[in-house]
């Protein structure tokens, strides 16, 4: 039995979301534990991470957090070509990186704020 035109186009997406995930913690760990940045390093990790990220297809995505992270992705491939030094392409990115993370948990976590007020009107 073959799949469904749906099954294919959901496995297509998940593939794309993942190797946008890999590139992005790739590249990410690189910048953090690396002790002698160097931006010929940078590159040579981009484009060893880009091999990998060009085997998948493309895919249109509608969520917000996830086109946040394809357009960090996109930032960390053409920050590539300038001709900036490699502390301040380091802070740019992770300090976006971190806000892309703390938007994620913003939504996940809610902090209930005053929980002893809500029950005051019990005792």
């Amino acid at each position: 039995m073959a799949a469904s035109q749906k099954a294919i186009d959901n496995a297509t997406r998940l593939r794309y979301i993942r190797a946008l995930e890999r590139f992005h913690s790739s590249i990410i760990s690189y910048l953090s534990s690396t002790h002698e940045l160097s931006k010929e390093g940078y590159d040579k990790k981009i484009e060893n991470s880009l091999k990998i990220f060009n085997r998948v297809d493309a895919v249109a995505l509608y969520k917000g957090d996830l086109q946040d992270l394809q357009k960090l992705v996109q930032k960390m491939i053409t920050l590539k070509e300038s001709d900036k030094d490699m502390q301040t392409i380091k802070e740019d990115i992770l300090y976006s990186s971190n806000q892309l993370e703390k938007s994620k948990n913003a939504r996940r976590y809610k902090k209930d704020k005053h929980t002893s007020d809500k029950y005051q009107d019990w005792d």
